[in-house]
């Protein structure tokens, strides 16, 4: 017998993601069942070759659901989440509510696979944010070699990474320049069409913004909270991947071709780094696949035991919808949790 999967914020960019993702990995689900607010009660999203109609949130019972896939935004978990893990579901949660919960483990499977054990404590995993969790991938096998002091990474992030109206306002933007319309800013504090935007979630005290705090801290949980990370995230008028210039220090010496050699070998790691015109991946490239790519391995001369690479990622793939899927993935192959209705 498979497992029952609930997907809330089925209607969401990340929602139907996560509906694609458990479709093509053959998810070893007996029923899969797409969930939102009330508003979006009966709207149709597709789930492979069969179409699901939307249940509202506010009175489904999940009694019966084994995983539930959770996108709905942070102020939903904080609400729901708990309530639905009381039922025995375990939540993967994409949002930042429960990050930095002490008692939440914080999981990128190629990197910290073993910390999912301890989401019994709430029934909730939380997956990070996008722009970390490709972060943390390409780190991992670095730092298991030379050991991470510092890092200093500077992120193109996509609009879709602030939803589909952020998407929707970079398309008629882009528009109103050629049709020399009256360009309308709603979403981003500035025009996002032909223009970056160095302000991604709200400023804190200290001058960083919550996205940047977000990488530091969340790196720290995962990998090694000893790591040094300071971050400037950007927002770049692209519609899916996520891109980060990274440099890092190390306390041993490691060479560029050492580097390149170990992510190659590495889990959810794709080296393409010619040294030649075009010779490395763009955030084009990337949208649609569930590679963590890797580019530009150099050494760093300025400091000692330094290398500078570029890292591009599809983040509702791996940044969000993936990494959920294979969280519950990890649960079902350690046999951490078994279907209810096996039992009954």
């Amino acid at each position: 017998m498979g497992y029952k999967v609930a997907v809330v914020g089925a209607t969401g960019n990340v929602g139907r993601e996560m509906l694609d993702i458990l479709a093509e990995r053959s998810f070893p689900a007996d029923e899969v069942v797409a969930i939102a607010s009330r508003r979006s009660q009966g709207v149709e999203v597709s789930f492979g070759d069969k179409t699901l109609k939307v249940k509202a949130l506010e009175n489904y019972d999940f009694s019966d659901v084994d995983i539930c896939l959770m996108s709905a935004g942070g102020s939903v978990s904080k609400e729901w989440s708990p309530k639905i893990g009381a039922q025995g579901a375990v939540v993967i949660d994409n949002s930042s509510a429960w990050r930095m919960d002490p008692d939440v483990p914080l999981v990128v499977p190629e990197v910290n696979a073993d910390a999912v054990a301890g989401f019994a404590k709430k029934n909730i995993i939380a997956n990070p944010n996008c722009s970390t969790a490709q972060l943390v991938v390409a780190l991992k096998p670095l730092h298991d070699k030379a050991v991470i002091k510092r890092v200093v990474v500077a992120t193109y992030q996509s609009v879709s990474g602030a939803g589909k109206d952020a998407m929707d306002e970079l398309f008629s933007q882009t528009k109103s320049v050629y049709t020399a319309d009256d360009l309308v800013v709603k979403k981003f504090p500035k025009r996002i069409a032909f223009n970056v935007i160095p302000e991604i979630d709200v400023f804190m005290e200290d001058g960083y913004t919550k996205e940047e705090w977000k990488m530091m801290v969340e790196t720290k949980k995962i990998l090694d909270p000893k790591i040094k990370l300071t971050a400037t995230c950007v927002r770049v008028p692209v519609f899916v991947s996520h891109s980060e210039a990274v440099n890092v220090e190390f306390e041993n010496p490691i060479s560029a071709d050492e580097a390149r050699d170990i992510l190659r070998r590495s889990p959810g790691c794709l080296v393409i780094d010619k040294r030649e015109p075009g010779g490395y991946v763009t955030p084009y490239e990337a949208a649609g696949e569930d590679a963590t790519y890797i580019s530009r391995i150099r050494d760093d001369a300025t400091v000692e035991n330094g290398l500078s690479f570029w890292c591009v990622s599809d983040n509702l793939r791996k940044g969000a919808a993936l990494n959920a899927v294979q969280i519950a993935e990890v649960l079902i192959n350690r046999k951490l949790i078994s279907a209810k209705k096996k039992a009954a």
